[in-house]
């Protein structure tokens, strides 16, 4: 069915151009990722086998055996520290190995360079010790260290945001064959890269256009929600232009395709995606700038310590003391002080419908002042339903001679318009139609219809209690030749001024067509969505935001629907989908730090632009994967959530890396013998102690945030 009301272009434009940079690496980790195989599988398989080695070095350390108590003893002991700590060395300390040559050919020293260096020198004076040339077992420590490390930064891997998975879901929207048409009129099934700019493609009910180009032949409802994230179907006809990866709902479309590849609309959406990934990925973690602070701080203070001791005649001490503070200045508590924050943050927000797809996304989610939302399916359902019904006076439609039951009068008129469309429409597969039906079975009204007929771009007919009937949009009332009642048509003028759909219907008879009252189908307005924006502000949230590519009467109606504040929120309507991404960079550029949240493909490159990019659960895929933060229950208040969680997931950050570096503050002068004068000294086993022990405060101060209250799931 084609019901032909008011409809806004959304044709694509020209996009900008950007260049095909892959996206960038996550954080601070981004040199090392390509070289080190930084993929949690890999580390998953890493931590279980490391795992599973160093239980057996722990269990046979003599320091770990004299602190508990017990004795073992069999043929071979000696040989299990240096035996499987290498493996676990070799092995697990890999990637870290790898990362840390990196970071040192590259001069950017991190958090990597300061693993390496510590397992190194544990290995190496381990191997020494275990040969008699020093009394320095680090075996369990070393096995130990890379373990957590292991762990770590497996955590960290799980909590990536995958810049990658957007574009293959763009990518997805394209089918893999087209269907061309020759000279002759023969249709021949082609690959979607045989493709070339003047040929005519069929484009059957139910396919996707496979390039963008322009309607040469037939009507159709195309479905560009995927595109333009709107929910209601656009008529394209002979002359329209039309855009790779949206549906023919209804009827077969013969298109001459005028851009393929890289030139379509959807591939310079990839673009926009790609660039603002690439964009949003150069942020440092702040435990990676911590580290190679603390890389140069240990190093500094492993040297100073070397050359004091052997000045002061004691060569053995100076190389105790300076293993000692290499040893304890390795971050066990650093290194899990920020990826176990966000594993746990990502498990209690999944708790609450709240999936965490970026490990940044959560620390730049406490500075967000504005939230730009996404109209259709975020703040409103995304789905038509009937929000008004009139009959027209001067032809009641409760006239008892076309009821089926003979009851009558003006109290029933709207109820019998409702009934008669509903039956109309039944067999109807439009999303109009659908809600049609769908309020009529809600009043009760049952009518049956026969002779269902569609009217290709104006709507449907069918007979009813014995009549004809039509719905349908103006285009209907113009082949007509109907016109509506002067006070029928005032109403429908109200209707169409803020952005409804009208549907008006008809009986056809032989004294001429009459229209006999009219239906409004509007977006509804999620009823949550009003708290949600109660609640950001409630958060300290300055300016809410709405955008959408509706006429401007349809945007303000909703605003005001959901409180809206004049001079201080915001309504960008009228924003071709190309635009969005430029609407967020407008925001930036005037100081907001923006969250954006969507569901439509459309809003993909806007997602990835924003600070944080916030995903409707119920929306595309492309949406999805370009988020860093996905709403699986899609309601907006999820979004309060974000920002809770991100504050108190940060404190704890905070809270974690201060031990780590007050840690560091006091260990390492205690290592290096500073105090030693006085009888305070710092040996390796104490050193080791207190090193798991910092490691211990932060992993027990991070399993804090499972007290956090997320909104709406759990309040």
């Amino acid at each position: 069915m084609q019901h032909d009301h008011q409809q806004h272009d959304h044709q694509q434009h020209d996009h900008q151009q950007h260049g095909h940079d892959e996206p960038g690496g996550h954080g601070g980790h981004a040199g090392h990722d390509k070289h080190a195989g930084h993929d949690p599988e890999v580390f998953r398989r890493k931590f279980w086998l490391s795992l599973a080695l160093t239980v057996p070095i722990v269990a046979t350390s003599h320091m770990v055996m004299d602190w508990f108590g017990y004795s073992l003893d069999f043929p071979g002991i000696s040989l299990v520290g240096p035996v499987l700590g290498s493996v676990v060395f070799l092995y697990g300390g890999w990637p870290f190995l790898v990362g840390g040559v990196h970071e040192l050919r590259g001069r950017t020293p991190g958090m990597m360079l300061l693993i390496s260096m510590a397992i190194t020198v544990a290995y190496v004076a381990s191997l020494a010790t275990s040969l008699g040339a020093f009394d320095l077992d680090f075996w369990w420590e070393l096995a130990a260290l890379v373990t957590i490390m292991l762990l770590g930064h497996w955590q960290e891997m799980k909590a990536i945001g995958q810049a990658r998975g957007a574009l293959a879901a763009l990518a997805a929207l394209l089918p893999d064959e087209a269907e061309r048409v020759d000279d002759e009129g023969g249709v021949h099934r082609v690959a979607l890269t045989e493709l070339r700019i003047g040929d005519v493609a069929l484009v059957r009910p139910g396919a996707r256009v496979p390039a963008d180009g322009q309607v040469v032949a037939g009507t159709a409802e195309l479905d560009e929600s995927m595109i333009t994230g709107e929910s209601r179907p656009v008529s394209r006809t002979a002359g329209d232009r039309v855009v790779a990866g949206t549906v023919a709902t209804d009827s077969a479309i013969r298109v001459r395709i005028e851009a393929v590849g890289d030139d379509t609309a959807l591939a310079g959406i990839q673009r926009l995606v790609s660039q603002a990934q690439q964009s949003s990925g150069r942020a440092q973690l702040l435990a990676d700038r911590f580290a190679a602070w603390l890389f140069y701080v240990a190093t500094a203070t492993a040297a100073v310590t070397f050359v004091v001791w052997s000045a002061l005649g004691d060569v053995d001490e100076a190389v105790v003391r300076t293993v000692t503070v290499l040893v304890i200045a390795c971050p066990h508590a650093l290194g899990l002080a920020i990826p176990l924050v966000i594993a746990l943050s990502t498990a209690v927000a999944a708790k609450a419908g709240i999936l965490v797809k970026d490990r940044l996304a959560l620390e730049r989610m406490r500075t967000v002042d504005t939230v730009l939302f996404d109209k259709t399916g975020t703040l409103t359902r995304g789905a038509h339903t009937v929000t008004a019904v009139a009959a027209d006076p001067e032809n009641n439609a409760a006239d008892p001679e076309h009821r089926a039951d003979g009851r009558g009068g003006p109290a029933d008129a709207e109820d019998e318009v409702l009934r008669l469309a509903g039956a109309v429409e039944a067999e109807s597969e439009h999303p109009l139609a659908r809600a049609i039906v769908t309020a009529a079975a809600g009043r009760g009204g049952a009518a049956t219809a026969t002779g269902f007929q569609s009217l290709t771009g104006r709507g449907v007919r069918a007979t009813v209690d014995g009549r004809d009937f039509a719905v349908g949009g103006p285009a209907l009332l113009r082949e007509l030749s109907a016109r509506p009642g002067a006070g029928l048509d005032r109403i429908t003028g109200d209707w169409s001024a803020r952005g409804a759909a009208v549907l008006y219907l008809v009986r056809l008879d032989d004294a001429g067509p009459r229209v006999l009252g009219a239906l409004a189908l509007e977006d509804e307005v999620r009823p949550e969505a009003a708290d949600a924006l109660t609640e950001l502000r409630a958060e300290g949230v300055r300016r809410i935001a709405m955008i959408t590519g509706d006429a401007r009467p349809v945007a303000e109606t909703v605003a005001a629907k959901l409180g809206f504040r004049p001079g201080v929120d915001e309504v960008l309507a009228e924003v071709l989908p190309a635009d969005k991404d430029d609407k967020v960079t407008d925001l930036q550029h005037r100081g907001a730090t923006v969250a954006m949240v969507g569901d439509g493909v459309n809003d993909a490159p806007a997602l990835a632009r924003a600070n944080v990019g916030i995903a409707i659960g119920a929306g595309t895929d492309v949406a999805i994967e370009s988020a860093g933060v996905v709403l699986a229950s899609s309601d907006p208040r999820g979004v309060t959530g974000v920002i809770r969680l991100s504050r108190a997931s940060y404190r704890k950050m905070l809270q974690n890396l201060a031990w780590a570096a007050g840690y560091n503050v006091v260990a390492l002068p205690l290592a290096a013998g500073v105090f030693a004068w006085a009888g305070v000294a710092l040996s390796p086993a104490v050193g080791a102690v207190l090193m798991s022990g910092s490691t211990i405060v932060v992993a027990l101060n991070a399993q804090l945030l499972r007290r956090v209250r997320l909104a709406p799931q759990e309040r």
